[in-house]
């Protein structure tokens, strides 16, 4: 009897006994790059994010991992008498827990408690025919992330995910201000990421 129960437990919710084995690494991460310019304001915008990741599964379905890297944004804007330009730039660390649920043969839901920092800094520039001031200010965040998703393996070596929302905490401080308190709850799809990645299957 409990064995069908069981069979009818799966058959109704789509569950299997697939599971990621212990040892077994991966690499992902985020790559990058906007450039917007508006001819209306004289106004251009780039940025540039580059944060690879790197993932292992200490134990069937519970894997650890970090990322490391570098974010880079500028906004300038041409004035009559020069330009304007505002850069932020930061080194980024961010390591992580992700424990997976099996949904099918190659399905899985996840969810993973990060905790993102940066260390940077920001570069106000006014540059006139006069002369040409600066000012800079340094900058530290650190948070806490929790974020659901979906994994579905293409085949043994690669694999889609998707996170869905964020939920968390995070604090940024200027050197010489007050720190920043920001709180996100996020179930939309305005939050949806979307990204691959390669396994080094076992």
């Amino acid at each position: 009897m409990k064995k069908v129960l069981l069979a009818g437990a799966i058959a109704l919710f789509g569950l299997s006994n697939a599971q990621i084995a212990k040892g077994t690494t991966y690499v992902s991460g985020t790559l990058s790059y906007s450039s917007t310019e508006n001819n209306n304001t004289d106004n251009k915008v780039n940025e540039l994010k580059l944060v690879p990741t790197v993932g292992y599964f200490v134990g069937t379905n519970l894997a650890v991992g970090v990322g490391v890297g570098y974010t880079n944004s500028s906004d300038k804007t041409e004035t009559a008498a020069g330009y304007d330009k505002f850069t932020k730039s930061a080194f980024v660390v961010e390591p992580f827990v992700r424990k997976y649920w099996t949904l099918g043969e190659k399905l899985y839901i996840f969810g993973q408690l990060s905790v993102p920092m940066e260390f940077g800094n920001d570069k106000n520039e006014v540059s006139t025919a006069a002369a040409t001031v600066s000012t800079k200010d340094k900058f530290n965040s650190f948070g806490v992330s929790i974020k659901p998703g979906l994994d579905y393996f293409l085949n043994k070596n690669w694999t889609i995910e998707a996170t869905i929302g964020d939920f968390g905490y995070s604090n940024f401080k200027y050197k010489e201000a007050k720190s920043v308190d920001n709180y996100r709850f996020g179930l939309d799809l305005a939050s949806v990421g979307i990204g691959v990645k390669y396994v080094f299957a076992k």
